[in-house]
């Protein structure tokens, strides 16, 4: 067995009691030294992820691609809200503030949109796709910025910062959750997507016994009492195994949101 496992999340920072009491269940169960690194900004986290002194972390699908000959794919959430259907997918959510005139996507032209940040596909890739796919082009938004976060984004729009955003389902329903007043003072007025669920990875350094015993740890989740309130809390049903070509949907949106940037 590996001698440390080192856990950590470059999701969005509301997850992280949820990525924390995992990796502690998760160390138990391999009866495996386990540590959840959580004190360190997410880009330096990534950093630690390629090096292979992060060994286990839960990723955004854009990243994944762009490292997918560096890790091996662990397994993704299936959410337990009736919208995913039972499957291992998400969708971002594009709101406005419940005043606003904006009524759908094609209302947004010249506004004033925020993005999280370059790296994520839920809050820019699926945005830059969808412009692409429209023949929106470059200009469609007056002000295109970047927030640093989905929770950044929502305040921004809350407090009349931007007019709109995209953002992550599953983080908007956790943000929801924790503050259900925030629901009357915002309006969801499209979907994008959906997109194959971010996914949980290995490092390749860790042994093969090990990685077989992470993912069967992850498949077999919901069926541990303790496993089933820690993926409850976060509104899941269980854990799904993925493949790289569950991944090519995000490969083929990238591909088509360059396609724009370079015309």
């Amino acid at each position: 067995m590996a001698e440390m496992l080192r856990f950590s999340s470059c999701q969005a920072p509301i997850a992280e009691p949820f990525c924390e009491a995992l990796a502690a269940l998760i160390g138990e169960k391999l009866s495996v030294p386990s540590e959840y690194v959580g004190d360190i900004p997410w880009q330096e986290r990534y950093r630690m992820l390629d090096r292979g002194e992060i060994q286990v972390c839960w990723i955004c699908g854009l990243p994944y691609v762009v490292r997918s000959n560096d890790l091996e794919l662990l397994a993704a959430p299936v959410m337990s809200d009736p919208r995913y259907g039972g499957k291992p997918v998400y969708y971002s959510d594009v709101v406005v503030r419940a005043d606003s005139s904006f009524r759908s996507f094609e209302d947004l032209r010249g506004a004033t949109w925020a993005y999280n940040e370059r790296g994520s596909h839920s809050g820019y890739n699926v945005t830059r796709y969808h412009l692409a796919k429209e023949g929106l082009g470059h200009g469609y938004f007056g002000n295109f910025i970047q927030s640093g976060s989905h929770q950044n984004s929502l305040r921004m729009l809350l407090e009349r910062a931007i007019d709109a955003t995209a953002i992550d389902s599953t983080v908007l329903e956790m943000l929801l959750a924790r503050e259900p007043a925030i629901t009357e003072r915002i309006r969801t007025i499209t979907v994008l997507g959906p997109s194959p669920a971010p996914p949980w990875v290995v490092h390749p350094s860790v042994p093969a016994s090990v990685r077989r015993a992470l993912l069967e740890a992850f498949l077999s989740m919901d069926q541990d009492p303790r496993g089933q309130r820690i993926l409850k809390d976060a509104g899941m049903l269980r854990f799904a195994g993925m493949s790289d070509r569950d991944y090519d949907s995000i490969r083929e949106m990238e591909r088509i949101a360059s396609s724009l940037a370079k015309k």
